[in-house]
């Protein structure tokens, strides 16, 4: 898609005002007064962070909006040029900024917004470390997904995206496959609910735990429970049956983890 240059050059324009403000604010400073405050020595990039957090907050900034350049982040806070660019290394994997070279209106890092990224790593490295069990995953997916899919059929919500999915799944030589497009199929439901952190927290939960899926699938062998429990979602999602829909989801986990849920398959 190409950009519109307009739109650029406006957003370029949006930010040297706000930055002439912030120098404004650090004169401000220097005479007993303004916003910025120069940081601490210690941990110095917690500091910096904390600057950028309050700034994003009070200034009302929002993803595409971009801070000011390295440099001039660094002459403000009284820092160095290393502490900026570790803050920014931090709130990138965090999922808030993506950093980009750039000079004038084109330098400075961009705000995003990108919660599912943060939650999967944060995730995967607990997972990895034991200090959470898969069990406690599966439990937390299925209280998020079974009212996720109450709210879809709720709403009546398209299930066009489930039926890819569907298709997709239908198409799979290989368990990897078929994960790829069960994750879709049950992020699309988390979609359908209308609730934005739900499908991030639901896209963290199945990418933090993709190698577990992958093995259910490949002990589970024959996956046509699990194909008709997808299609007995969807159709009650489409018929807005939102207690058969939340019952059907439950169902499907026990299918796909009878180890977690015995006695309930």
């Amino acid at each position: 898609m190409t950009a519109d240059p307009s739109a650029a050059n406006e957003q370029g324009s949006r930010w040297y005002g706000l930055t002439t403000v912030w120098s404004d604010h650090i004169r401000e400073a220097s005479v007993g007064g303004g916003d910025w405050r120069p940081v601490k020595r210690t941990r110095t990039f917690e500091d910096v962070l904390a600057q950028i957090e309050r700034r994003i907050a009070e200034d009302g900034l929002t993803a595409g909006d971009r801070l000011p350049a390295e440099r001039q982040l660094a002459e403000q806070l009284g820092v160095s040029r290393s502490s900026v660019r570790e803050a920014m290394r931090v709130l990138e994997t965090l999922g808030v900024v993506s950093s980009q070279v750039g000079r004038g209106p084109d330098a400075g890092a961009v705000l995003i917004s990108r919660p599912d990224s943060a939650l999967t790593d944060l995730l995967r490295l607990h997972l990895g470390l034991a200090s959470l069990e898969p069990r406690e995953v599966i439990d937390t997916r299925h209280m998020i997904e079974q009212w996720a899919a109450s709210r879809a059929a709720a709403a009546r919500a398209d299930t066009s995206a489930l039926a890819a999915a569907l298709a997709g799944m239908d198409g799979a030589r290989t368990a990897e496959e078929f994960v790829e497009h069960d994750t879709a199929f049950h992020c699309a439901i988390a979609d359908a609910s209308g609730n934005r952190l739900i499908a991030a927290i639901m896209r963290s939960l199945r990418d933090s735990m993709r190698r577990y899926a992958v093995e259910a699938v490949e002990r589970l062998g024959d996956t046509s429970i699990l194909r008709a429990d997808h299609v007995r979602i969807l159709e009650a999602i489409d018929r807005g049956e939102a207690d058969e829909a939340a019952r059907a989801t439950s169902e499907h986990l026990a299918h796909a983890y009878p180890a977690l849920f015995p006695g309930e398959h």
